[in-house]
């Protein structure tokens, strides 16, 4: 009967971190990659290009 409960507990606590896994995984928290290390990987900001290729433009419309 302890067997069986030791492992149940294993069973659920396996699930749980399977069920963790894939929670982070698809949850999206802002910026990021899907390896779940929780630190913002490398990602592209289109807005911050876009205003640097404007100014840019104006510096060569200046020249």
């Amino acid at each position: 009967m302890i067997q069986e409960i030791i492992i149940f507990i294993i069973f659920i606590a396996a699930a749980a971190y399977m069920a963790r896994l894939l929670y982070r995984n698809f949850s999206s928290k802002g910026s990021g990659c899907a390896k779940g290390c929780g630190s913002a990987c490398s990602t592209i900001d289109f807005k911050k290009i876009q205003q640097d290729l404007e100014q840019k433009q104006l510096q060569k419309k200046m020249q």
